[in-house]
């Protein structure tokens, strides 16, 4: 099995400039069968390559990798539920026109919250963005539709640590270790900065940002968030994908409860959504391209990461790139991701794919 031309779509496309690098796995419940490199780590001269040991920041991935796994445990545990309304955990959460929206609405992303405020600007710190978030002004009403909101997954991080009695980086650590403990969490080291994948020569911080979040709500709420905020390695977000494989294939209950991964993965019934809970699933315009199964599952992160899932082939593929670099306002990507992933899938069914590298 050859993946001679989704190679060549990454070259192309660090040629016209979407991206400086990028790294690639591809596999299935086994473990990994194609790994790759492309790429130096900034467009500089004598800039480094990127390897397979190259952190990114992992940008909105944090929603599916970090959020949405430790929300299945917290429901296995009984210390959460899909049908609390989040006025049971946040007391802000007040008015008629919200009263009834549960955990399960925010997932979904239909609980009629905003996609995007620069809160940032004004605000830092949990209690300032819970009581902002709790009481802006919805968009939609509830359940009508589904809109992706970071600001959801935010109230999620902070239910979430409450309920797990712990912040979002020390829930996360177990799932971490069952991955690569060295190469994915919150607040990266210090000692990981020589080999992540600088983000933007961002204009809020004046600064190009280096194992430094580059959502800047997150790096207001400390560099932790439900939203964003998670570093790793291809290798790591590799790892989670053979879990959640591992859940949903082989009834293996070591990220969540069999049953429960399979209820985050299936679609809602939203109206003109595509959305599971957490993650996002197939659809032929979206960042996976057209071949894969209407059930696979997936995310990508503004950065210019992405993972999906085609868990009916037995198939996860993870792109990481800092297409942010040195602005976010390369938007080339959106060209690249689902010639890729069409490419990836071209090859995969073109004959029997091995079981390990």
């Amino acid at each position: 099995m050859s993946f001679e031309a989704a190679r060549q779509i990454l070259r192309d496309a660090i040629t016209a400039g979407a991206f400086p690098a990028a790294v690639v796995e591809v596999g299935r419940t086994r473990g990994p069968v194609w790994r790759d490199v492309f790429g130096t780590l900034t467009y500089d001269s004598g800039s480094p390559p990127a390897t397979q040991a190259t952190i990114f920041d992992l940008a909105s991935l944090t929603k599916v990798i970090a959020t949405t796994s430790i929300a299945m445990r917290l429901i296995d545990h009984g210390q959460m539920s899909l049908e609390d309304r989040v006025s049971d955990w946040l007391p802000e959460w007040q008015g008629k026109d919200r009263e009834h929206v549960t955990l399960y609405d925010l997932l979904a992303h239909c609980g009629g919250l905003s996609a995007h405020l620069p809160l940032y600007e004004s605000y830092s710190g949990r209690q300032e963005f819970q009581r902002i978030i709790c009481e802006f002004r919805l968009d939609c009403t509830p359940r009508t539709q589904s809109v992706y909101s970071d600001m959801g997954f935010m109230l999620l991080g902070f239910i979430a640590e409450d309920a797990g009695h712990g912040s979002l980086a020390a829930q996360f650590d177990p799932i971490a270790r069952l991955v690569s403990p060295e190469f994915v969490g919150f607040l990266p080291p210090k000692t990981w900065k020589g080999v992540t994948a600088p983000t933007e020569v961002e204009p809020w911080r004046g600064r190009l940002l280096v194992g430094e979040v580059h959502d800047p709500n997150c790096w207001a709420l400390g560099g932790e968030a439900g939203h964003a905020g998670l570093f790793g390695s291809a290798a790591a977000v590799g790892g989670f994908a053979q879990l959640v494989l591992r859940g949903l294939r082989q009834n293996d209950s070591t990220l969540a409860q069999p049953e429960t991964v399979r209820l985050f993965a299936r679609r809602t019934d939203i109206p003109g959504s595509t959305r599971a809970l957490g993650w996002d699933t197939m659809k032929p315009t979206s960042s996976c391209g057209s071949r894969m199964n209407v059930t696979a599952i997936g995310h990508t992160g503004f950065t210019g990461t992405s993972l999906w899932i085609d868990w009916e082939r037995d198939l996860y593929v993870v792109l990481l790139t800092n297409r942010v670099h040195p602005t976010s306002t390369n938007n080339l990507i959106h060209q690249v991701r689902p010639a890729f992933h069409d490419a990836v899938v071209s090859a995969w069914t073109s004959g029997d794919a091995p079981t390990r590298m």
